[in-house]
């Protein structure tokens, strides 16, 4: 298996841990990630509205640039004669007491139709259960959460959300819990070992700022939204 590092180079302050991904994770190679303010200008976007249901925020240049860098992800997996390949960002940190378990799960199971999220949270819950190893399970989550730290992506599914997303109308973590638009089946193993280093190394590169006075409307649009995709869950 073949993984991909989506890092900005020239960031020193997750170097050091990029050198550390480099050597857990495997047949590890960086992948640039894009600035979305320079590909703003020759990406189509359709704010919150190319996918139903309509997406409630406007995309920041930060949201952009990630999504972009998964989608040259994407197309490096279909380049390759790989049936899948890892994609990990470059906060993610790897406790190795359980990784080999989790790994031993993805290459019993995965395939060219495969995303296996690897969350660094517990938010989801199973509608099947489809393997377990020790502590690490792979399982069908009825809805699927958020975050693209790490995930396992066949080269069929690469294709699958590529096809999907010629039109970038929400954040790529949104996306991808669109089974019903993208036609991809998205499974998950937790407990994984794996954490977020975001703080440790220097915060988020697209995380938006709130205005107070907009808070509250911010948290009324962001609760219809998630009950629009709780109400689309996966099934067996």
């Amino acid at each position: 298996m073949r993984s991909y590092i989506i890092h900005m180079r020239g960031d020193q302050k997750r170097q050091g841990n990029v050198r550390r991904l480099l050597n857990i994770l495997p047949k590890a190679q960086i992948v640039d990630a894009v600035l979305g303010q320079d590909a703003l200008a020759t990406t189509v976007i359709a704010p919150g509205t190319h996918h139903q249901p309509r997406y409630p925020f406007a995309l920041g240049p930060g949201e952009v640039g990630c999504f972009l860098s998964h989608r040259q992800c994407w197309k490096n997996i279909i380049a390759t004669d790989a049936e899948y390949a890892l994609i990990a960002e470059d906060d993610l940190s790897v406790d190795p007491s359980i990784w080999p378990d989790v790994l031993d799960l993805i290459n019993t199971h995965a395939s060219a139709d495969t995303y296996i999220r690897l969350p660094v949270k517990d938010r989801e819950r199973p509608a099947a259960i489809v393997a377990e190893r020790e502590k690490a399970k792979l399982f069908l989550p009825r809805m699927i959460g958020l975050q693209t730290v790490c995930q396992v992506v066949g080269r069929n599914a690469a294709a699958r959300l590529l096809a999907a997303s010629d039109v970038l109308d929400r954040p790529v973590d949104t996306f991808v819990q669109m089974h019903w638009a993208t036609g991809q089946v998205v499974h998950t193993i937790y407990p994984n070992g794996l954490r977020e280093m975001t703080e440790e190394l220097g915060g988020s590169t697209i995380q938006k700022k709130t205005r107070a006075g907009n808070f509250a409307t911010r948290e009324i649009k962001r609760l219809i939204y998630r009950a629009r995709i709780g109400a689309r869950p996966q099934k067996l």
